[in-house]
This record gives C-alpha cells, structure tokens and sequence, in this order.
C-alpha cells in the first residue's frame, strides 16, 4: 500500500548515480510528498543513494533521493526513488506546479497563439487550476 498519494506529471529529470559521471536523462511520470516515479534507460539498484536534477527550471531543482525499487519496462527501467529531506520533497512538488504553468503557457501558445510571460501564465494557471491542484501537507497521506 502506498503511503503517500501520487500526482501524474511529466517532466524530463537528470539522475546522477555518479559524481564522476555525466547524469542520466529520464522522464517523471508522477510525483507524491515521499519521492517520485520516472522512466529510465538505466537500471540502478535499489537502496543506491542518487542525485535527482529538475533542469527544466530555473534554478534548477536538485535533491538526494534514495532508490526504493526499479523494474524492467518496455523502453527501459521504471524506479521510484524517495527524498532523503522533507524539505525536498515539498521542493519537488513546487517544481510540478512551475511545470504545470510552464506548460500552460506553452499550450495556450499553440492554442491561441498567445505569447504569455512566466508570470501572465502563473496568474492565469492558478486562476483556473490552482483549486484543483492537490495540497502536500499530512491530511493528504494515507
């Protein structure tokens, strides 16, 4: 049984097994309060200590996340791994929400063709969405 609930979300992450060697790329496809789920073409071992990177924003998110498990998928390996601090945890879930609004501003691009600031995008996003976006704090855990 999970502990924590888990948010979908999409994201390309780098995950460093290795100070001495260059990040692997892989892609999030969900994220809760505890760690988060990706998509790797690398297996790494369960329990290995890992250094998980968020590119896509400014600055860049980085975090020490533990390896909880890692199963062969069909393109690869799928892990989960879990924060080692509390505070990064609640970090990586502020970064989600910079993604969802970053993707807004993106979508309404394409949509609309609408060039919207960081900020005109965050304004609207959380407008429209913020309410549905899951809250982080102890209520939600299972």
């Amino acid at each position: 049984m999970r502990q924590f609930i888990r948010h979908p979300v999409d994201v390309p992450i780098e995950i460093g097994t290795d100070p001495s060697d260059p990040p692997h790329p892989a892609h999030t496809h969900d994220i809760s309060v505890g760690g988060l789920a990706f998509r790797s073409d690398t297996a790494v071992a369960p329990g290995l200590h890992v250094e998980i990177r968020i590119p896509y924003v400014q600055p860049a998110f980085q975090a020490h996340a533990r390896v909880a498990w890692c199963h062969p998928h069909e393109e690869g390996f799928e892990l989960g791994v879990t924060f080692l601090d509390a505070e990064d945890a609640f970090l990586a879930r502020m970064v989600e929400q910079v993604c969802h609004i970053e993707d807004y501003r993106k979508s309404e691009h394409r949509r609309t063709g609408r060039e919207l600031s960081s900020e005109e995008a965050a304004v609207e996003w959380i407008a429209s969405y913020a309410a549905q976006f899951p809250e982080i704090g102890p209520d939600r855990v299972h």
